[in-house]
């Protein structure tokens, strides 16, 4: 059955670092605001930093509802955006090694820090087998450039702010340093 625990080490930091899926979830203040669910992939896009703290690559998408939500109030436990012009980019980037992020339009670096670390029984979760990852994402953001980033990012909707008008991505994107 479900457990409580101190800290993300052993078995369970182990089962979170080899998931090639997982989902996040977010909301604005707003009581009548945009609950937001997002799959999120590519194995090797998350790891753990520490015991009390996980991140991963937020990639070119549909929106920026994760990250408005993140601006705006923090929870997705605690949370927050990590930019490309942030000083700190380039350390966390380089916790990503399987991943080639001039492939993938990366947009910033999702931290997330967890107050309560708790697992459930998933007694009725299937089993699955994971056979690969989907490379349209990366056939379709690798013929990017920043210029070409930001103009794409700059004409989205919901990509500047959220479908509830909080501010999202930053535009224009600050340069890649990879």
């Amino acid at each position: 059955m479900g457990k409580t625990h101190e800290r993300i080490e052993g078995r369970l930091r182990s089962f979170i670092e080899a998931q090639p899926v997982f989902f996040t979830a977010t909301a604005p203040l707003s009581a009548d605001g945009t609950v937001n669910l997002s799959p999120k992939g590519l194995k090797g896009s998350s790891v753990v930093l520490d015991e009390h703290t996980v991140a991963y690559l937020d990639f070119a998408g549909s929106n920026a509802e994760t990250i408005a939500h993140l601006r705006e109030n923090g929870r997705i436990t605690r949370g927050e955006p990590v930019f490309r012009d942030d000083p700190r980019f380039p350390e966390l980037l380089a916790r990503f090694p399987d991943i080639d992020p001039t492939r993938h339009g990366l947009r910033a670096i999702i931290v997330v820090t967890a107050e309560l670390v708790r697992d459930t029984c998933g007694y009725a979760v299937p089993f699955m087998a994971y056979e690969t990852d989907r490379d349209l994402h990366g056939k379709r953001f690798a013929r990017e450039d920043d210029a070409s980033l930001d103009a794409y990012f700059t004409k989205k909707e919901h990509i500047a702010t959220s479908l509830d008008g909080l501010p999202g991505l930053p535009l224009p994107l600050p340069p890649s340093t990879v």
